[in-house]
């Protein structure tokens, strides 16, 4: 019992290490979470794939996040879509970094 314990107490600890959140940058205005999805599921199963959008204007701010369900899945997303072509422009993919405290 000890031994299950310990061993997923470091599954939790590699995973929350490597992300399965990627940031990707660089999108066209047309690009939506549809397509963002369907572009990124060759790779593995997605989780989820978002378009920020202003809260204002309601258009694409121009970058969104795709989380995968594993790591070995977004780190082969990195590798291949990380410079190509997504909807007309080049995107840059690497994994999403934690927002700093707005706090101050």
């Amino acid at each position: 019992e000890h031994l299950v314990r310990t061993s997923f107490f470091w599954r939790v600890c590699f995973e929350l290490i490597m992300s399965n959140k990627l940031f990707v940058g660089g999108l066209s205005w047309n690009t939506d979470d549809t397509l963002l999805r369907q572009s990124f599921e060759r790779f593995g199963s997605v989780n989820e794939a978002r378009v920020i959008l202003d809260r204002e204007t309601g258009r694409s701010r121009g970058f969104g996040f795709v989380t995968f369900d594993d790591n070995e899945a977004a780190q082969s997303a990195i590798a291949e879509m990380d410079g190509s072509d997504l909807d007309g422009r080049n995107i840059r993919v690497n994994e999403a970094q934690d927002r700093p405290s707005r706090r101050g």
